[in-house]
């Protein structure tokens, strides 16, 4: 295991500027995982910690030693990316053997390691297969062996399962959650998935524009996001954003109007420069009810125009107004056809945005946190 520090990490290429002013510490044994769209600078960052992508500025620390000018080879890392890269002409005992015959070990250390690399991944019955024999699984779990095989002190896995279809997909993402319990050591996901993120990272770390918008565990960033950026990254469906301005603020929070007509007493850090101005109310699709069961809740009619159903969960889509909003449907009796619904959503449960698209400070954890 090792841990891995960015100290001020710039890329740029000539005059554009990839990464910026990157500050990060990522300790032994974590799971991170790099998020963001494409262009945000996620797969340049984990090229650089690679080796692959030389450092512009600042320092890339691996256990305390500075690793700016070290090659590839000699960081001791294990590589898996979105292309397989096996050598057809080989068996898998060979694609397997290969790293460590060419890091000079011994005939009978080669024979123990692939044997037991094989039946942590269990591919030891594919051993003498080649590539062309294997599914699209399979191929990844040999293509994580030839990682596991040199036994590194870190993990980068750049979109790995982008090449596998959804129910594959899930399969792998268990393989390798599970991979990394058995193992322990350090690693290092970039997918610009924000389910796969969710789902098997320690900590996430999301990208925008070549910044780190937040780091945090799934569960910060989901009920805390520190931008609307984040809250509407993070999360299936996506949070709905609601505007209006705010007509007070007080010990207990900021009174906001909605452009809808709905005013609510938001529990958030209290701004009075912000009085008057103009704000952007966030709320989680699972966040609604069907029908406002406190007077302190805020409610809205929402114009229902497409019902998904999900067999357990239904999401109701539609407008407020002239806002698009996403809804969770009743669990027990979901509507079945489009037409006029009333939601409510508690305060507790609701952020604020300023213009920038800062999130401002909650006074509590949500009402629906348990």
């Amino acid at each position: 295991m090792a841990d891995v520090r960015l100290e001020g990490v710039n890329k740029a290429y000539g005059t554009i500027h990839v990464l910026r002013n990157i500050d990060l510490t990522i300790d032994h044994g974590e799971f991170v995982v790099f998020v963001g769209p494409s262009g945000s600078g996620k797969s340049t960052l984990l090229r650089m910690i690679g080796g692959l992508e030389r450092i512009s500025g600042g320092r890339l620390l691996i256990d305390d030693v500075i690793v700016n000018d070290v090659d590839a080879a000699d960081r001791n890392l294990g590589m898996v990316f979105q292309s397989y890269a096996l050598y057809p002409h080989m068996t898998v005992r060979e694609n397997l053997a290969f790293p460590l015959r060419m890091a000079k070990v011994a005939r009978a250390g080669i024979d123990v390691r692939v044997a037991e690399t094989a039946s942590l991944l269990q591919i030891d019955h594919l051993l003498d297969r080649k590539p062309r024999q294997l599914s699209g699984g399979q191929r990844q779990r040999v293509a994580i062996g030839r990682a596991i095989v040199r036994e590194p002190k870190v993990f980068l896995f750049d979109e790995p399962l982008s090449n596998l279809d959804t129910e594959l997909r899930v399969q792998m993402r268990v393989q390798i959650a599970k991979l990394h319990k058995q193992l322990g050591n350090t690693m290092i996901y970039v997918t610009h998935d924000q389910v796969e993120a969710m789902t098997m990272a320690d900590k996430i770390v999301v990208l925008k524009d070549g910044n780190i918008e937040q780091v945090g565990s799934p569960h910060d960033l989901y009920h805390n996001p520190a931008s609307r950026f984040v809250a509407g990254f993070i999360g299936s469906p996506k949070m709905n954003f609601l505007n209006g301005h705010v007509e007070a603020a007080h010990e207990t929070g900021m009174d906001v109007r909605l452009d809808a007509g709905a005013m609510l007493s938001v529990p958030v850090q209290p701004d009075q420069l912000l009085v008057g101005k103009p704000i952007t109310l966030g709320i989680r699709p699972d966040d609604f009810s069907p029908s406002a069961a406190e007077k302190t809740d805020i409610g809205i009619d929402l114009d229902v125009d497409f019902i998904e159903h999900l067999g357990s969960i239904t999401y109701l889509y539609g407008n407020a107004g002239r806002e698009t909003v996403v809804a969770k449907a009743p669990t027990l009796e979901p509507p079945k056809r489009s037409g006029r619904i009333h939601l409510a959503a508690s305060p507790a449960n609701c952020h604020l945005f300023t213009t920038n698209g800062k999130a401002l400070r909650r006074l509590h954890a949500p009402a629906n946190w348990s």
